[in-house]
């Protein structure tokens, strides 16, 4: 059942987080909506710009409609993550997106603001939202000068001038995260300082996390034992910190890496150890079974177990499998 991100985002806010899974494949939509089928919790269903041309987006849309099908009961959205101008028009225009993210964070402050403006007056014109993002998410090591880490984290006084100027409806702050596995050093964690005086300035306004993966270290652990070469040193967003997030504003919680760590898992171990397997569907249909396990114990960490049911009203009419 698809609903407006806008509508799920303000449902959400200060009571529970949204799971934003990134995925690009059959085995990853099917564990996605099954886990969430399971909870019970409403989700965000992401497609990277990389992942749209990877699959391509006629194939990722086909794989919507099934899931719909198969999966009434799921409460979802649907969300173009890190898009630039171009590709933020092309989902628009396909009529399939709930919501795009528009990237402008590389550029200077003022290009920012009239770049992410321009997304938001056209997908405001298709009653779509827009997520924008302020700061760089790098990561932040230890041994960084506080100069250093400032130029990284997210301006708390230009964020609320940021938000006012673009008229985006959330916001991705940097407030120590990164994509991939690697995201912290040493003793670093999430700057709750700095989401506070975020919080302040933007009162009830949806923040998200992004790189909120908690890349597991027995997830690394097993990997390397079925011969992979991660550095043991990787390292997530501790799932402790992310009650203490969703308090401080944090509405969305971006999840890309540990769905990608548990596929290597799950496939190096099942051909290390059946070295004269060669079928896909054997370890496809675990990884499916696992994703959904993670999908619906994250969705308990963000508090949204059970949520669904208490999601505004659908924006598309429920399809009903065959």
């Amino acid at each position: 059942m698809r609903h407006a991100t806008i509508e799920l985002l303000q449902a959400a806010y200060g009571r529970y987080a949204l799971g934003a899974f990134n995925v690009s494949s059959m085995e990853q939509v099917h564990g996605l909506f099954r886990g969430a089928a399971q909870a019970r919790a409403p989700i965000i269903v992401q497609f990277t710009r990389v992942m749209r041309n990877y699959a391509h987006p006629r194939m990722l849309e086909a794989l919507l409609r099934g899931a719909e099908e198969i999966y009434p009961a799921v409460v979802f959205a649907v969300h173009h993550d890190h898009g630039d101008e171009a590709s933020c028009a092309e989902a628009m225009a396909s009529g399939h997106y709930n919501s795009v993210m528009i990237d402008a964070s590389h550029q200077p402050f003022a290009e920012n603001v009239a770049t992410t403006r321009r997304v938001v007056e056209q997908a405001h014109a298709r009653g779509l939202a827009v997520e924008a993002e302020l700061g760089l998410l790098q990561g932040i090591e230890d041994e960084m000068s506080v100069d250093a880490q400032e130029a990284i984290l997210t301006d708390p006084a230009q964020a609320e001038e940021f938000v006012r100027r673009t008229g985006c409806d959330s916001l991705a702050v940097a407030i120590g995260t990164s994509h991939g596995a690697y995201k912290f050093s040493g003793q670093q964690g999430l700057h709750f300082d700095r989401l506070a005086e975020i919080q302040t300035r933007l009162p009830g306004f949806p923040l998200v996390l992004h790189g909120g993966s908690a890349v597991p270290v027995r997830e690394v652990e097993r990997i390397n034992a079925a011969g992979g070469q991660l550095d043991p040193s990787a390292c997530g967003v501790a799932e402790s910190e992310l009650p203490r997030a969703i308090a401080s504003g944090i509405t969305k919680v971006n999840i890309g890496t540990d769905g990608r760590l548990i596929w290597t898992r799950v496939h190096r171990e099942f051909f290390q150890q059946s070295p004269r397997e060669f079928d896909f569907m054997q370890p496809g249909k675990t990884y499916v079974e696992e994703f959904a396990a993670f999908v619906a114990a994250k969705c308990a960490t963000l508090g949204a177990v059970g949520k669904a049911a208490g999601a505004a009203s659908p924006v598309a009419a429920e399809v009903k499998s065959d």
